[in-house]
C-alpha cells in the first residue's frame, strides 16, 4: 500500500485508536477525575496522531522525526 497521506500511516491509525480508547474509558473514571487526570490523558492521547499528522507534512525528515519524538513522548504520559 502506498502512503499518500498521513491517514495511511499505521502509527497514525494506532494513535487514533488510543484516542478512541481514552474517550471510552473516561466513563469508568470517577467524576472528580474528569477534569484532572482524565483531561491530561485526553490531551496526551490527542497529541499522538496530531503530531504524526503535522510531522508528515513537513518537508525535511529532521522535522518529521522531531514530531514523531513528541508523539512518542505523549505516549509516555
Amino acid at each position: 500500500m502506498k502512503i499518500v497521506q498521513f491517514r495511511d500511516l499505521k502509527v497514525w491509525q494506532l494513535g487514533k485508536e488510543i484516542v478512541l480508547d481514552v474517550y471510552t474509558i473516561r466513563k469508568q473514571f470517577p467524576r472528580e477525575e474528569v477534569y484532572g487526570l482524565m483531561a491530561q490523558m485526553r490531551r496526551a492521547a490527542v497529541s499522538i496522531p496530531s503530531n504524526v499528522a503535522e510531522g508528515f507534512k513537513r518537508i525535511h525528515n529532521k522535522e518529521y522525526r522531531q514530531f514523531l519524538y513528541v508523539a512518542l513522548g505523549s505516549c509516555a504520559e
